[in-house]
């Protein structure tokens, strides 16, 4: 998979400085997420109004949606201070031992990928969140002997990209579980807009529509749009973003109207010109248009799936009447 791909979602380094600068700071300029930010602002006020740390939470959701965000707002919220890492990140159970130790009284930890802790590391976390302590050993042999230290009463926030790996312990210790949604076209044009004021980029409303449109329902991929397509709008026009610009621009990047890339129209053109709309196995799919098939599965089917562009069949992978029509193929239906 071509690592410059536009429609990537994940975080990349290209995100890091413009993603920081235009990540909200308070409850009531995050856009979207609205059961969301309605139970964390109970949450937190009620912890506030207390005077006691929040209960631990968990953010889970396909990557760009806004995890990380949320989890500064709520150090934000609440003045305490935050101390991110990731589950790759702590190798070993001393490494998580001494991030927790070094925290202070309400400071929140947030873990990124939480589920990718591994069972030792995992093993730390359950005491201190349950007592807010940590057992350590010290000697080693016949002589060796726990000592329990207790740690300051804080709050771990945990995000993940895949839910369904986390381990049932860790899970059941999350007070609050939280679910993000992709969002609408109306919610990140208001996110574009947003954007665009703090970068000091000239638009219009029907261009960020446009933008918005194509970005997946996603605001890391809007904003990514947005750097883009206001360099476009520098260099070959006045820089006012139009819906013309935008459609142009986009369009340039080989970025369609559903939001599809060169890489998501190959599979479906393979999948309907190939195997005749399906079925297919992934395997075999994955092997006829050269990509790996874990990336196939993890990056561009849950979008061609969440559009119905895709089913997902004991037998294979089957290209909808839906496809067709975006392709602008006459649609024959499939034998059962």
């Amino acid at each position: 998979m071509d690592k410059r791909r536009m429609i990537e979602t994940n975080y990349t380094e290209e995100d890091r400085g413009i993603e920081n600068s235009l990540r909200p700071k308070r409850m009531q300029d995050y856009v979207g997420q609205a059961k969301i930010k309605e139970r964390l602002r109970i949450s937190i006020d009620a912890a506030r109004a207390r005077k006691e740390p929040l209960d631990h939470i968990m953010f889970y959701g396909p990557p760009g949606l806004g995890k990380t965000t949320l989890c500064g707002i709520l150090a934000n919220e609440m003045g305490v201070n935050i101390k991110i890492t990731s589950g790759p990140a702590i190798e070993k159970p001393g490494e998580m031992a001494a991030i927790l130790n070094g925290l202070k009284e309400g400071d929140i930890l947030f873990v990124d990928e939480i589920h990718r802790l591994n069972k030792q590391v995992e093993e730390v976390l359950y005491p201190a969140m349950e007592d807010y302590a940590i057992d350590i050993l010290i000697g080693k042999g016949a002589a060796a002997k726990s000592i329990r230290l207790d740690l300051p009463h804080f709050t771990l926030v945990g995000a993940t990209t895949r839910a369904g790996l986390l381990s049932a312990p860790l899970r059941d210790r999350f007070g609050e579980i939280h679910r993000l949604e992709f969002y609408t076209h109306e919610e990140l044009q208001q996110i574009i807009l947003r954007s665009a004021k703090k970068l000091k980029v000239e638009i219009e409303p029907e261009g960020a529509m446009e933008m918005a449109r194509r970005s997946r329902g996603t605001p890391r991929l809007a904003n990514r749009i947005l750097k883009r397509v206001r360099d476009y709008a520098q260099v070959r026009f006045d820089g006012v973003i139009t819906k013309e610009v935008a459609d142009t621009a986009l369009d340039l990047m080989d970025v369609d109207r559903m939001g599809l890339d060169r890489v998501d129209r190959n599979l479906l053109l393979t999948l309907i010109r190939t195997f005749d709309g399906g079925p297919a196995g992934l395997e075999t799919l994955a092997a006829s248009i050269g990509e790996d098939p874990g990336t196939l599965e993890d990056l561009v089917e849950p979008y061609l799936l969440q559009n119905g562009l895709l089913h997902r069949t004991p037998r294979g992978r089957v290209a909808t009447k839906a496809a067709y029509e975006h392709l602008g193929l006459a649609f024959a239906a499939q034998d059962d």
